[in-house]
């Protein structure tokens, strides 16, 4: 049985500060290629051995290429170069480098309308065999059938979110869901949005790479800057946020010329490098005002390793426990591990409540501890999602 601590939580939120890298930023690209492994050798290893093999495929390193953009056109000088790292189980049925290659260069022109994923950017997949004592810990189980914790980690969650967290949320999800060859093509999937609240007053910070191909001028630019920073603006009054302020690129600087543009549509054509684990939760956000894990769950094999399926965990087991227990109304979950136990056998639970009215917490123990049970007894199913790919970690 795990050890179950439930602490009351005091909820401070005069200040918030929200933050979400889009799809075509560096770190987030380095986050969706490693995961995009992760997932094709899952599929690869079902395929061919009816199961899935020990990997763990979450480095991922984007070095920053060289370009000149410029109104009508520009060039890229020198490609992006990806570096791909990790440890799989690989032979002639299983070519690892070949699905790293090719699932990333679909990934790419998927997802990054301006970017020639065949010319701009350079592949490099450094994937070598597993430690043969963690192969061994893979391919072992508990009692009940279940896979083995490959580590000694924790993961966290939090629910429910915030007004200002479904927002960054919602913004993010309208600007990449547009029709991109017709909607503003110049505004690119590098996006970045930054939410800082100060009790009720919300500021929206956007950070959005132009794409010079599709833009005559600076007349042009500055017009859809301003499109962009009005969209954005009705987006949030229709969320309640009537008053947010939008600044949309704020380093512009008109006068000398200094604007966001790129040939590309990403900052990793010469601006900014990227790394997996340095963006976004598995909720999607970067939130310094609530708990958070450091783990790079992106690439993580979805089987046994916590540093994955913990935070996914901790994420459901809080909004089960808002949804379910009608007196709590903020839930914090941190889940802890330990290496060779069940995944579903967490060394400790701990859980940071604020309930309506004050209720006591002995009040909820009894339900909190059967919500907490059932999240536990349902990993199987958890694992199967992630395996499939049906869960966002990034």
């Amino acid at each position: 049985m795990f050890e179950l601590v439930i602490s009351r939580l005091d909820v401070a939120d005069e200040v918030e500060v929200v933050e979400r890298k889009g799809l075509g930023h560096p770190d987030t690209i380095c986050d969706a290629l490693a995961e995009t492994l992760s997932r094709n050798l899952c599929r690869e290893y079902r395929s061919g051995f009816g199961r899935v093999l020990h990997h763990n495929v979450d480095k991922a390193l984007l070095c920053a290429g060289k370009a000149v953009p410029a109104f009508g056109g520009g060039r890229v000088v020198e490609p992006i170069r990806i570096l791909l790292a990790g440890r799989a189980i690989s032979d002639e049925a299983i070519p690892v480098a070949q699905i790293a290659v090719e699932g990333s260069k679909s990934w790419l022109k998927a997802n990054v309308h301006a970017l020639d994923a065949d010319h701009d950017v350079r592949i490099e997949a450094l994937v070598r065999q597993g430690s043969q004592d963690l192969q061994a810990l893979f391919s072992r189980r508990g009692a009940e059938g279940l896979p083995l914790a490959n580590d000694t980690s924790f993961g966290v969650g939090h629910a429910p979110l915030s007004a200002v967290e479904r927002l960054v949320l919602a913004v993010d999800q309208e600007l990449h869901g547009r029709a991109r060859t017709h909607d503003h093509p110049a505004w690119c999937e590098d996006i970045k949005i930054m939410a800082v609240r100060k009790g009720a007053r919300l500021k929206l910070t956007v950070a959005c790479a132009m794409v010079g191909r599709y833009l005559a001028g600076v007349d042009d630019y500055l017009e859809q800057k301003a499109a962009l920073a009005a969209r954005v603006r009705d987006w949030a009054g229709d969320r309640g946020f009537a008053e947010c302020e939008v600044i949309v690129n704020a380093a512009d600087d008109i006068e000398s010329g200094s604007v966001y543009l790129t040939v590309t549509g990403t900052s990793a054509e010469g601006g900014d490098d990227g790394q997996v684990g340095r963006g976004n939760r598995v909720n999607g956000l970067i939130t310094p005002c609530r708990p958070m894990s450091l783990e790079a769950a992106a690439g993580k094999n979805p089987v046994s390793h916590v540093g994955k399926i913990y935070n996914v965990l901790a994420a459901r087991t809080a909004e089960k426990l808002v949804s379910l227990v009608p007196e709590v109304k903020e839930a914090r979950c941190l889940f802890v591990s330990r290496i060779g136990a069940p995944v579903d056998n967490p060394a400790l639970v701990h859980l940071h409540l604020a309930t309506r009215e004050g209720v006591p917490l002995e009040q909820v123990r009894g339900r909190t501890e059967e919500v907490v049970a059932a999240q536990l007894d349902r990993v199987p199913e958890l694992i199967h999602e992630l395996v499939a790919g049906t869960i966002g970690v990034f």
